[in-house]
């Protein structure tokens, strides 16, 4: 065999691969455009429960100390507003640890997120609430969040832009509200 019949190629061959390589990246827009006909959606959800319709806290007074707490900070930067039921004692203390704690587990980006506590702070609880700045929310804004029951509390998840995201009622899961913040701040 000779060396120029070694290197010949059959006609139609690169042609060939070159129709394979565009299928292998044509076949994912396809199915992206098959599934959008459909109106096939990923159902990828949060713990909290969705705020709907979603509504702007920006116009909402809470003072913290005599000062009106900026919903939009100088930096984008994540509220989580705690709201006690009445009574707060040990389980909501409990809980304001937990969710204070899944705001440190965000290691470098625990600044991204700041901690609001609307009400007036448990007593004995100075080592929890020394991450929370105590506010007033004399509007009754977050009223139809705030838990009834005694000793327990719920949270809202306020976006930098002061949109109001997601509600976590009373009883709701820590490790949740962690699993989210870590998906949301990043």
């Amino acid at each position: 065999m000779t060396e120029s019949n070694a290197n010949s190629v059959r006609p139609g061959n690169g042609r060939l691969k070159l129709v394979l390589i565009m299928l292998v990246f044509l076949a994912p827009i396809v199915a992206a455009g098959i599934l959008t006909l459909s109106d096939w959606q990923p159902q990828g959800h949060g713990n909290g429960q969705p705020i709907v319709p979603q509504r702007s806290l920006a116009g909402v007074r809470v003072d913290v100390n005599g000062t009106p707490w900026a919903w939009r900070d100088s930096e984008p930067r994540l509220t989580l507003v705690a709201l006690p039921g009445p009574g707060c004692a040990a389980r909501c203390v409990a809980t304001l640890g937990l969710m204070r704690n899944a705001r440190i587990v965000l290691n470098r980006n625990a600044d991204r997120l700041r901690l609001l506590y609307l009400g007036t702070p448990p007593r004995d609880a100075a080592d929890v609430m020394a991450d929370y700045a105590s506010g007033d929310d004399r509007s009754g804004a977050f009223d139809e969040f705030r838990p009834t029951e005694p000793d327990t509390v719920s949270a809202v998840l306020v976006e930098s832009n002061a949109t109001a995201l997601a509600w976590y009622p009373a009883g709701f899961d820590p490790n949740g509200l962690r699993k989210d913040l870590q998906k949301v701040i990043r």
